[in-house]
């Protein structure tokens, strides 16, 4: 099921980084009182009692020398293009603004619900304060405070109520997704033409001409499978010109509805940091995972050169040392339709479930030729584990004290487990219980 996207939109310095920070639970954004710190666009997930989604801090949009009321029209228009419910923030004690009256303007322009927050409402007393802000047009103001965290409950409930309806979303679990993610400008439309075996992409030289989700459905040797590409036109406006950062939300999106992520990187240029940020999206969303080196046809190489590269990815994506790898070239289709094997077998792997009695000889066995860690004279006994999930598989670890279940003592299960099962491709989650 795909999350819901939230975004918070309002003008500078109304505390939309604390909001941010208050619905995730963590400090990721930078709040300092002064107007437009936020430099960078943050995405991150979130949860409020049964609903998952992705919230987006529109304030870290970094527009460069574009005049105030630009800047605000740029955060608004990416909220509108991207968001399912978007939070109009506003400030309390500064009551309307014409910068609030321009956003409202903006807003009104989209069919997407519009829930509408009053932002440093301190105390019962400050209530009164919200009263003007009825004129903006979008029913009641709910009334918060991002310091002292009041009145976020009821703001959620009103965001979670305008979520679309799951049951509309009907997947077949016979097609495979995959989605291609990756820096602008690797080749991620090139390679959906040569998997497809046609021009069914828009392709340009021009870094971030990609814009619009397609869907495209396709058979390879009695597969189904559904390619999740960022493909289309780029809409026209500076607002998709901050390629490097835009690309991080189209990822979320795409790795969202995914069973397999195709990690695109550009053999040409190497490795560079954005590809680790968004391959982190993918690992920590659960799903099956590959890196696929592009323009490999371009690159000067000798018998050595793969596997240089190789180890580079294995340095720079430890967190990903399960995925494979593969080289191909969408210019010249060199080792492209091969990709659909390994997507295949990623998918299984990430479905595949483990009969419970054999899990425990295979455990059993990791337990016996590595004993379990002490502490203080307290040894970490386990007593039985059964798999709960699949995609990603996921397995309960029922022992006697869950504290002395070291990272490193978990990590050496979880390669136990991959050298009996495989799980090529996908992260497997080893979840630590005590036995009731």
């Amino acid at each position: 099921m795909t999350k819901p996207t939230v975004a918070i939109v309002g003008r500078p310095n109304v505390g939309k980084s604390t909001i941010f920070n208050r619905i995730v639970g963590e400090r990721i954004s930078i709040v300092e009182d002064v107007s437009g710190v936020t430099r960078d666009r943050i995405y991150s997930s979130a949860d409020w009692l049964a609903h998952e989604f992705n919230l987006i801090d529109t304030g870290g949009i970094d527009i460069g020398d574009e005049p105030f009321l630009e800047q605000i029209r740029l955060q608004a228009e990416i909220a509108i293009d991207e968001a399912d419910v978007i939070i109009f923030l506003t400030n309390g004690r500064d009551g309307v603004t014409d910068a609030d009256e321009q956003v409202a303007k903006m807003l009104y322009k989209t069919k997407k619900p519009i829930v509408l927050a009053v932002n440093k409402i301190d105390n019962p007393d400050m209530r009164e304060m919200i009263y003007d802000f009825y004129s903006l047009g979008f029913g009641d103001p709910y009334p918060i405070s991002g310091s002292h965290g009041i009145g976020l409950g009821d703001l959620l409930d009103a965001v979670a109520a305008s979520f679309p309806d799951p049951s509309e979303e009907q997947e077949d679990d016979d097609v495979i997704r995959f989605s291609l993610i990756g820096r602008p400008n690797v080749g991620k439309s090139s390679l959906v033409n040569a998997l497809l075996g046609e021009e069914r992409v828009i392709v340009s030289d021009v870094a971030g001409t990609t814009r619009d989700a397609i869907d495209t459905s396709y058979e390879y040797e009695g597969q189904k499978y559904k390619i999740i590409d960022t493909a289309g036109m780029r809409k026209k406006g500076k607002v998709y010109e901050s390629t490097e950062k835009y690309s991080v939300l189209r990822a979320l999106k795409a790795i969202d509805r995914s069973d397999v992520v195709l990690i695109v990187l550009n053999g040409e240029e190497g490795l560079r940091e954005q590809d680790k940020r968004i391959a982190g999206y993918a690992e920590e969303a659960g799903k099956g995972v590959m890196f696929v080196v592009n323009k490999w046809d371009a690159v000067e190489k000798d018998e050595k050169t793969m596997n240089r590269f190789t180890e580079d990815i294995r340095k720079e994506f430890q967190f990903l040392e399960y995925a494979p790898v593969a080289y191909v070239s969408a210019k010249t289709k060199q080792r492209v339709r091969t990709l659909f094997d390994t997507i295949k077998l990623i998918s299984e792997n990430h479905a595949l479930r483990i009969q419970s009695s054999v899990l425990n000889e295979v455990i059993e066995d990791a337990v016996a030729r590595n004993p379990a860690p002490s502490d203080k004279g307290r040894r970490l006994r386990i007593y039985y584990v059964t798999q709960v999930a699949v995609k990603p598989p996921a397995f309960v670890v029922f022992v006697n004290e869950p504290e002395l279940m070291h990272f490193s003592y978990e990590r050496f299960l979880q390669n136990r487990l991959r050298e009996a099962f495989g799980f090529e491709g996908t992260p497997i989650r080893l979840i630590t219980r005590a036995r009731s």
